[in-house]
């Protein structure tokens, strides 16, 4: 919270080692040519002043050796003003949300795509997605954290296990 609402800077390096590390142990699985934040709409941006996954992927990249392409993806749909959505909510609020900026590629990139934390895995999946459809060989993902999901989002389960269960 200290680093996206309050702007502590320091904490986005320290967050960045982490993921590195992490990085590191799963070298294969996340191999990448270059990294890219989830992007924040330009009205969230106006109102904070910055990306606060962008301040966490621009130390990674560089630690990492890769580009870092925060202007690759744009978020073209702000996020609904509710502070506390509902499941369905969530993942209805990113469907579309997300596109590559005009006249960019990613035609075969594989793309390290970082984030703050992965609560319902809406944000990510839509992020990965609008890659993947724009040529993306391969989209892997790093957040800082993983929230627990509230009891009242009981359906949380058979998303993450699937149809079969």
């Amino acid at each position: 919270m200290l680093l996206k609402y309050q702007e502590v800077r320091p904490l986005a390096t320290w967050f960045a080692t982490g993921l590195q590390e992490t990085f590191n142990r799963h070298r294969e699985m996340c191999q990448a040519d270059v990294v890219v934040p989830v992007p924040a709409h330009a009205l969230r941006l106006r109102e904070r002043g910055y990306n606060h996954a962008e301040l966490i992927a621009k130390p990674l990249a560089r630690s990492l050796g890769l580009p870092c392409r925060s202007y690759l993806l744009v978020r073209i749909r702000p996020r609904p003003d509710k502070l506390r959505l509902t499941l369905r909510e969530r993942w209805r609020s990113v469907r579309g949300a997300y596109t590559i900026r005009q006249g960019l590629r990613v035609d075969n990139l594989r793309v390290l795509l970082v984030d703050d934390v992965l609560t319902t895995g809406a944000t990510l999946d839509a992020c990965s997605r609008t890659l993947r459809k724009a040529g993306a060989a391969k989209v892997v993902a790093l957040t800082v954290a993983r929230a627990i999901p509230r009891r009242e989002e009981a359906g949380f389960e058979s998303l993450r296990r699937g149809p079969d269960g």
